[in-house]
């Protein structure tokens, strides 16, 4: 799978509804930012993940639902949900 800023957001969107067990109209997207990030796994590794220090450009993702903010991260190829639950997740890789 190959991620756009909007393709991207709209699966964060999904993943987000999926979790909370809302219906996507309860889903508000925040922002969608261009940025930077360190290394492979955006800034974001999941638990026991190591990943290459290379920069890879993508977009921050933020959304809110109920009141509460949440952040996803992706670039052309992946998305990840950051600290949610405490816990990074790889949603597509």
């Amino acid at each position: 799978m190959s991620f756009n800023k909007d393709t991207a957001a709209k699966k964060a969107m999904e993943d987000l509804a999926t979790r909370l067990g809302v219906d996507e109209g309860g889903i508000e997207t925040r922002s969608v930012d261009e940025k930077d990030f360190p290394d492979m796994s955006l800034g974001a590794p999941a638990e026991g993940e190591m990943s290459a220090s290379m920069i890879s450009s993508g977009w921050v993702i933020k959304l809110g639902a109920d009141g509460k903010g949440y952040e996803y991260r992706a670039d052309k190829y992946q998305l990840r949900l950051v600290d949610f639950e405490g816990t990074n997740h790889v949603v597509v890789s």
